[in-house]
């Protein structure tokens, strides 16, 4: 990995770099994008069917595009009862830690007859959408559908696309079943997008679409939002890894990889105060890389976006850690709760040398739906809130509306709105 002195010209350069893998910087897909969503805004079922034979190969109808019962079923006998175990207890970390983000209404009356208060709803009907294709992600069903079925969402319909055989993966079914889908579309990339925004026979319109997915997908979500809510546009994974001297340097490279190893878009970052930390895990790299099975993935991915930054001081790497926000940010320093308490930016924090990124993404339970592209500055993890809307509550009595009615209409008419000005006096008029 190269090494580089951290100062403003390398953090800058850095920083655009970065940038530059933003689903937003991908404008030339976005026509092809438009296209497939106007079909399947126009033709409905008959466009996803087709493009699920253009894109994915497989013949999807009518009769095939839902999950069967007998499919769930034959997914669990492929799934065996180990791996059967182990979603099921990352299902109760994650189900645990959801639970404790629940929001509930609450009412605040006086004495006068004023009531204020919030009414908290779940949405009715959500779409999660899975990656499918070479790789499994149940990991990524848990942890989309779960804080959803918290939230007390009545319907959570899942979309996946179809294998070559026109199956979905066993153990996205198992773990989709789990976690308490209602309902399994065989459909995937922007067609499914567009089907779950919009509508069609067989897949019902929803409020909300969360999930991960490639290019099409994310620019698909940012497309019809607006007609739906959606979580995020998401963007290739990162972590960057804030160490000191004290840290493993094995460990720590192991954590970059593990990141790096998503696709070559994927960036890892080392922000440390030891040069001879950053050369021992320079090196150590080298010596994974050679022995992991997605070494070439991983190499293009440090050749494009890994980094290695010595800083002068623990406040200037603190410093580019909160300019960069990165998804992940492990701390492997001295005292690391004492560096947590100054982190404004990350999607989420890692705290200790026994506390790496995987654990978060499997089985710990926060959720591993984290904000990319430096939007931890202003974006939150997935969560229960996510899948709730609050409404405000006002109701006042005569008495309490009569102590402030010429405020009230004062101020409209400052706005030159005489008709809301006249929606309250009307109310008062025989005392006039």
């Amino acid at each position: 990995m190269r090494i580089e002195k951290l100062d403003e010209s390398t953090k800058k350069n850095l920083l655009e770099d970065l940038l530059k893998r933003s689903p937003n910087s991908y404008g030339k897909y976005e026509e092809s994008v438009q296209q497939i969503l106007a079909d399947v805004k126009e033709k409905r079922d008959a466009a996803v069917f087709e493009y699920t034979k253009k894109f994915d190969g497989v013949e999807i109808n009518a009769s095939n595009l839902e999950v069967t019962e007998a499919e769930i079923n034959e997914a669990y006998q492929e799934v065996g009862e180990e791996l059967l175990g182990i979603i099921r207890r990352a299902l109760k970390n994650i189900e645990s830690y959801h639970a404790k983000q629940m929001q509930y209404s609450w009412f605040d009356s006086r004495p006068d007859g004023t009531i204020l208060g919030q009414k908290v709803t779940a949405l009715q009907r959500v779409g999660v959408y899975v990656p499918g294709g070479k790789a499994a992600y149940p990991s990524s069903v848990l942890m989309n559908i779960l804080p959803a079925k918290v939230a007390g969402v009545d319907e959570i319909i899942m979309v996946t696309p179809p294998g070559k055989d026109g199956k979905v993966t066993p153990t996205t079914l198992v773990a989709a079943k789990e976690a308490g889908a209602d309902k399994i579309y065989k459909a995937g990339g922007a067609q499914a997008i567009g089907a779950l925004a919009y509508g069609t026979e067989s897949i019902p319109k929803v409020d909300k679409i969360v999930g991960p997915g490639n290019i099409y997908v994310a620019l698909a979500k940012k497309a019809v939002y607006g007609h739906v809510s959606i979580d995020s546009i998401a963007g290739p994974s990162e972590i960057l890894v804030l160490a000191d001297e004290s840290a493993n340097p094995r460990y720590v490279a192991a954590d970059l990889l593990s990141q790096a190893e998503h696709d070559e878009m994927a960036s890892a970052i080392l922000v440390t105060t030891s040069m001879e930390l950053a050369e021992k895990v320079s090196a150590q790299t080298d010596e994974f890389i050679r022995e992991l099975s997605r070494g070439e993935i991983i190499q293009r991915s440090l050749d494009n976006y890994g980094h290695i930054l010595v800083a002068e001081t623990l406040e200037d790497a603190i410093d580019a850690a909160n300019e960069i926000a990165s998804e992940h940010l492990e701390i492997v320093t001295a005292n690391p709760f004492e560096v947590m308490t100054k982190i404004r930016n990350a999607g989420a924090i890692f705290i200790g040398e026994y506390s790496s990124e995987p654990l978060g993404d499997y089985f710990a339970g926060p959720n591993h739906v984290l904000p990319t592209n430096g939007t931890a500055k202003f974006f939150s993890p997935l969560s229960v809130d996510d899948f709730i809307k609050k409404s405000s509550i006002i109701s006042y009595s005569r008495d309490a509306l009569e102590k402030i009615h010429t405020d009230i209409e004062r101020f409209a008419e400052a706005e030159h709105l005489t008709a809301h000005a006249n929606s309250i006096r009307v109310r008062f008029e025989e005392t006039r």
